[in-house]
């Protein structure tokens, strides 16, 4: 996918987060096929809070263990490609195909985060509204 392309998904994220659209919720995981930064800039006219966009790839039937977000992060995800089946604790598990979107609210307990497919690779671009001096962005139950 092109940087023009990031940028817009990254755009079309910040307008959904301060929209209050409801979305539902995903996260980067250390166990997938590979976890690239796209995008991590200082949201200017909220001070404090930066925008952080990351590529999740999934390999087929890949997950990552259950886990937390820095503690003042609200997410979005969109999936790039394939099927991501996702659940926040207390909430039904989705699968999530190409083109939709969903979001985690803060302090939420991600507890399913996989590819839905065994054979297929997934991606999808998870957006952070994050304070700037945030701890880390992913914290894996121990």
């Amino acid at each position: 996918m092109n940087p023009k392309k990031y940028a817009a998904i990254a755009s079309f994220g910040l307008a959904m987060v301060l929209s209050a659209t409801p979305l539902s919720a995903i996260a980067a995981g250390a166990t997938t096929g590979g976890i690239t930064e796209v995008f991590n800039h200082a949201i200017t006219n909220n001070p404090g809070k930066s925008l952080i966009a990351v590529e999740v790839n999934y390999r087929p039937g890949e997950k990552s263990p259950p886990h937390w977000h820095s503690k003042s992060a609200f997410i979005m995800a969109y999936v790039i490609s394939g099927s991501i089946r996702s659940q926040v604790e207390g909430e039904p598990v989705h699968a999530y195909k190409a083109g939709q979107t969903w979001y985690e609210n803060l302090g939420a307990h991600h507890i399913i985060s996989e590819n839905a497919s065994k054979t297929q690779p997934a991606r999808l671009l998870a957006v952070f509204v994050v304070n700037t001096k945030h701890d880390a962005l992913t914290t894996f139950d121990k």
